[in-house]
């Protein structure tokens, strides 16, 4: 137990390191990008507000179990257009993960322990195995934009010369894969009702991914059984099952355009920064100001990266006091649109590519 416990201890502190992992503006290497040392800038919006944090919880989780209780009584009572009802409910479902996403951060309360148990709790209702998915995301967030470690909680992304090696059958595998109704439809409900249920990517990683999906399993399929055992089970899929996929699909869209947009930025060592990285390898996706709030801010995405430990609810702060900020990687709702059609990395250009340009590139060259 012992053991165990120090392992467990040594794990977090391995996860807060990737989380952020340089804390020193002046270690990182400013000859390739002149840049100001934002890490320290930022280090003063970090401290969130207990009050403020409970508030959002309550605003989030209470509508949300108020829209899921009247679709249910919809369906219940044969009032089938009341299952309209399952897309607000999708949408609190959404931004509960923001909130399950803040406290993976340690952002959310900033006491390890409460974000935890919290984080654990929202991920029974999204089905996302809590500490499982906080490893995988740390390790996203510490190798976004490398091209040397892609591959951990990232969107696949091939270079040209990566997708023209494969055989036929590999292209037309990443082309299925990068297809939006893969990516958008099929992706979302394969990965949170059967990937999720294992620790896929970290079988070996020690016990504790297999204690995080294992409990979380447990706790969906009591949860679930209670539900089907107080209102039947038509009602529970005709309701839970699109809140979820529907949730689910939102936030692969929002994850997918947050870094799979034209300028982002990607590099090998020794080329790659994390301060440059983390600005110009993620977007600032400027929605309208009611998605905005449904997003929990998760829009812009280049300051959460670049400091993660920023409770959402402050990030409009940071581009308050420091609009320069606002116009780096900067996409709308519309432009957002034609990242569909961007699929492979172009070295050359340094910027990503539609199939149709790869194949054009290739037949220039």
């Amino acid at each position: 137990m012992i053991e165990g416990a120090r392992r467990f201890e040594s794990e977090e502190i391995r996860l807060a390191a990737l989380d952020e992992p340089c804390e020193n503006p002046q270690k990182q290497p400013t000859a390739l990008f002149a840049e100001k040392p934002w890490l320290k800038i930022l280090a003063g919006y970090r401290q969130p507000r207990a009050t403020r944090s409970a508030f959002e919880l309550a605003v989030t989780a209470i509508p949300f179990a108020l829209f899921w209780a009247a679709a249910w009584a919809a369906v219940r009572y044969g009032f089938l257009p009341g299952l309209i009802l399952v897309v607000p409910a999708a949408a609190f479902l959404l931004r509960l993960f923001m909130i399950q996403h803040d406290c993976g951060h340690g952002s959310f309360f900033a006491r390890r322990r409460l974000d935890d148990w919290v984080g654990r709790a929202i991920g029974i209702l999204t089905l996302t195995p809590y500490d499982y998915w906080r490893r995988a995301h740390a390790e996203h967030h510490a190798s976004a934009g490398n091209l040397d470690e892609r591959g951990v909680g990232d969107i696949e992304t091939l270079t040209i010369a990566e997708y023209n090696a494969l055989s036929r059958r590999g292209r037309l595998a990443y082309r299925l894969y990068r297809h939006p109704a893969v990516m958008f439809g099929i992706g979302p409900a394969w990965l949170f009702i059967f990937k999720q249920r294992l620790p896929f990517g970290m079988m070996r990683s020690g016990p504790l991914p297999w204690i995080s999906t294992m409990a979380t399993n447990l706790a969906i399929a009591l949860v679930a059984a209670l539900l089907i055992w107080a209102g039947g089970i038509v009602p529970f899929l005709l309701v839970h099952l699109p809140t979820v996929l529907l949730a689910g699909a939102a936030g692969v869209w929002l994850f997918y355009v947050q870094h799979q947009f034209e300028e982002t930025h990607w590099s090998k060592k020794p080329d790659w920064q994390f301060q440059h990285a983390a600005l110009h390898g993620a977007s600032h996706y400027d929605l309208p100001p009611v998605l905005r709030w449904i997003t929990g801010n998760i829009g812009i995405h280049h300051v959460h990266h670049l400091a993660s430990r920023v409770p959402y609810y402050r990030l409009p702060e940071v581009l308050r006091d420091h609009p320069e900020l606002a116009g780096i990687g900067r996409i709308t709702l519309m432009e957002s649109l034609r990242c569909v059609k961007l699929v492979l990395w172009d070295e050359q250009t340094m910027r990503l590519v539609s199939f149709r340009e790869a194949a054009r590139l290739r037949a220039a060259n």
